[in-house]
């Protein structure tokens, strides 16, 4: 058989969210139907001659098959130089780069020294805690580095275990959720899917009671008075239409308003930040007050024996403050320090500086000797920390602070994610239920029109025979069949 059941809208609409097994029996189930329908059950088949059976399967003499049977395909074959362009155009810079290699080689031979470029320095970044608590271990084997570093170890396999199950915890509550929101996803769409069954099984009826009327005209038989349904097709598929009109048109209040409330609050937040800025701003401003203050106390208390602390101290604070090289001259006015120009000087260009050079010890060594630096991004770092001097109260409170935090951090964005997962799944399942919804009445119009498209081409080859005055038992034998394609015929219903 040339006909696929799984291509009919609502059995689509139904294979999409069920699993492997259910997919391949419903498919099999409908497939038997056919086949049993169409090719077993034929009792007519024996002993019938070519003119009854052309009566009964309507077959008219002069059809022809459609355009589109003959249409040429014009579309040329795709050609394989653009796969080959990319492979040569590849081979071409590489062959490219080569030759730049050699020829910087040929340079570097005779470049002056001057010229030359100077070497790189190889620095050895730890930038993993789990790194550098090995190394120390290493390095500086004793009692305090080796506990840290074990501290360090149990700590990252309790942070790994704890990540893990709690990844799962949440993949385990969203796996639930969603199979709740499917359940609730396909009873509600049992109610869609009667609809579209029912108006299916709505049109066929009405087909028939229509196409009776008019074949009954030519055979003069009186046909069988329209079935009066309780229900009309078309109550029946927008029954309940207004209160779902109405559910959306509440529904869509409600995320207006949401959204002007969340619009609200963003607004307010951030006026509210604003509001902070500008208060810190009033603080910074303070405290470059009292540093100017402390400044002149400094100036004015100033002695040759106290020199050299003093100028370590105004050297600091106007760093802190980034004084002008006119404002430092204005308030060192009454010093008379031989070396003030120079130290005014000092001060004033590393204010004006951009950057900063590295320190000897993270610059690294000559060339090629590698040297070793630390620079650590953990939160396990304050731990190795507290766990090197336990006596430090601050290392203690800076270890279960940011650890708590980092922990609360990873916590409620794994609940955040959850929950946002969760509620998508929701919203996406409310609106393949509502595009469901929508899609009956196209479903049908579709069913409709292919219908219509199977029906009339026999209703005009009946009217055709008719015309050319056919006997009426012959015609009430084509008639009858109209109507039983009508009934039995594609497209097929699927309860």
């Amino acid at each position: 058989m040339a006909i696929n059941p799984i291509h009919d809208a609502e059995m689509v609409r139904q294979q999409k969210n069920l699993t492997k097994t259910q997919k391949r029996a419903n498919q099999e189930t409908r497939e038997g139907v056919l086949v049993n329908s169409f090719i077993k059950d034929c009792p007519q088949c024996d002993n019938i001659n070519l003119n009854d059976t052309i009566d009964s399967l309507v077959i008219s003499q002069n059809t022809y098959m459609p355009e589109k049977l003959y249409e040429k395909d014009n579309k040329k074959e795709k050609s394989l130089v653009p796969i080959s362009a990319i492979s040569l155009g590849v081979m071409g810079a590489i062959t490219g780069i080569t030759a730049l290699i050699r020829h910087s080689s040929k340079i570097n031979l005779n470049i002056d020294s001057l010229k030359r470029l100077s070497g790189t320095i190889r620095n050895v970044a730890l930038n993993n805690e789990i790194d550098q608590a090995w190394y120390r271990i290493v390095e500086c084997p004793n009692y305090k580095t080796i506990q840290a570093g074990v501290g360090v170890f149990a700590m990252t396999a309790m942070a790994f275990m704890g990540k893990t199950f709690f990844d799962g915890f949440k993949e385990v509550w969203v796996r639930k959720r969603e199979a709740d929101i499917q359940r609730n996803l396909q009873e509600n769409l049992i109610a869609v899917e009667t609809q579209s069954f029912s108006g299916k099984i709505q049109i066929t009826r009405s087909m028939l009671s229509q196409k009776a009327i008019e074949l009954s005209k030519y055979l003069n038989i009186e046909p069988h008075k329209k079935e009066r349904t309780p229900e009309s097709f078309k109550a029946l598929m927008f029954k309940g239409s207004s209160k779902h009109n109405g559910k959306e048109k509440k529904s869509n209040t409600a995320y207006i308003l949401m959204g002007l409330a969340t619009f609200a609050g963003i607004a307010g937040l951030g006026f509210l930040s604003l509001k902070n800025l500008t208060k810190s701003k009033g603080h910074i401003e303070k405290y470059i007050k009292d540093t100017y203050n402390e400044i002149g106390f400094i100036v004015k208390n100033s002695t040759e024996k106290s020199k050299k602390s003093d100028m370590a101290n105004l050297e600091n604070m106007f760093k802190t403050v980034e004084a002008t090289e006119e404002k430092m001259r204005e308030i060192l006015k009454p010093l008379n320090w031989e070396d003030k120009e120079e130290f005014i000087k000092k001060i004033s260009k590393y204010n004006k500086k951009s950057t900063v050079e590295a320190n000897v010890n993270c610059g690294g060594g000559e060339t090629p000797k590698p040297t070793f630096y630390s620079h650590v991004n953990d939160y396990r770092a304050f731990l190795y920390n507290y766990l090197l001097d336990t006596d430090n109260k601050q290392f203690k409170a800076l270890f279960l602070g940011i650890t708590g935090l980092t922990a609360l951090g990873y916590g409620g964005k794994l609940f955040g994610e959850a929950v946002k997962e969760v509620q998508v799944k929701k919203i996406n399942a409310e609106t393949e239920l509502e595009l469901q919804k929508r899609l009956v009445s196209t479903e049908l119009k579709n069913f409709k029109s292919k219908k219509d498209s199977a029906i009339q081409p026999l209703m005009d080859e009946f009217y055709k025979q008719a015309q050319e005055g056919k006997p009426k038992e012959e015609l009430k034998v084509m008639a009858e069949n109209i109507l039983l394609e009508i009934k039995n015929g594609p497209p097929f219903v699927y309860s």
